[in-house]
């Protein structure tokens, strides 16, 4: 019997109890245990991250290295398991692993081993720190969730405007800098073409180190310019995600996991998933 495509978010098939259980500890922040779960998992997050900090200080690892080598492989086991159960208790598996919180859940714990062979890699654990992104939907803030997501809508919406906008920029900074590399030279740090592009660079973004700086009235005239220039600039990526921010506002958003797919964003009265049609 075939099932008409309007149906087709009808026939998900059933999930083992378990599985529902897990996922609702794991993923979801309504229930206690879920809650309790969230909370368990950014102290434990935190407390590595410090610890990978602290490991970096030679003073500190002088005296605690081994306690500290300790600690981060039993955080890295700890998150290894939580990765595999997340990946157990969702329908589609592969679907959370490409996901933003599945690569990040996986970059959390692939230092630890890499650093087997690579000795120092160790230190990029830190980007356990971006996991704490989901105190967002543990804390309710739903507002900035739908703020965030707004943000990233208007950004892709804009994608191709942004790209005109950075390739603009750098056929300005690639011009400004050969100029100036003609201009003041060697004698004055403009060394090559590559390093008047960076002042070039630096100049425009309004940072200004200071390191390379032209001595010549015409060189100082250029750099007048870029300056003025780079503070126009600035407002015009700022004006195209604003324009696009207020066409899309208004949806809100409910802090609800497929437990399929695990993606969200579902609006707040949704009762199947709007990527892959599975019962919320």
């Amino acid at each position: 019997m075939k099932w008409p495509k309007d149906a087709r978010h009808e026939v998900t098939p059933p999930r083992a109890h378990w599985r529902t259980v897990l996922h609702e500890v794991i993923f979801e922040a309504d229930t206690r245990l879920g809650k309790g779960f969230d909370v368990l998992l950014i102290v434990s997050i935190l407390a590595s991250v410090i610890a990978v900090m602290l490991d970096s200080i030679g003073a500190v690892q002088s005296h605690y290295g081994s306690l500290l080598y300790g600690i981060e492989w039993l955080f890295t086991i700890i998150f290894t398991v939580e990765y595999l159960l997340r990946l157990m208790c969702v329908g589609r598996p592969l679907k959370y692993a490409g996901s933003f919180y599945g690569v990040v859940d996986l970059l959390a714990i692939i230092p630890t081993y890499v650093s087997l062979f690579l000795p120092g890699s160790q230190y990029l654990l830190v980007i356990r720190i971006l996991r704490i992104l989901r105190i967002f939907r543990i804390l309710k803030l739903v507002p900035y969730l739908g703020e965030a997501r707004l943000l990233m809508k208007a950004l892709r919406a804009n994608s191709h405007k942004i790209a005109v906008f950075i390739y603009t920029v750098m056929t300005l900074v690639v011009i400004f800098g050969s100029l100036m590399y003609v201009i003041e030279g060697g004698a004055n740090g403009f060394t090559s073409i590559p390093r008047s592009i960076y002042w070039a660079i630096v100049t425009l973004t309004t940072v200004g180190y200071g390191d390379i700086s032209p001595q010549t009235v015409l060189g100082q005239t250029l750099a007048s310019m870029v300056m003025i220039l780079g503070y126009a600039i600035i407002a015009v990526p700022t004006g195209i995600v604003t324009v696009e921010m207020s066409r899309a506002f208004g949806r809100k958003v409910s802090t609800q996991v497929c437990p399929e797919c695990s993606a969200e964003g579902h609006d707040a009265d949704a009762r199947h998933c709007k990527f892959c049609g599975a019962v919320l």
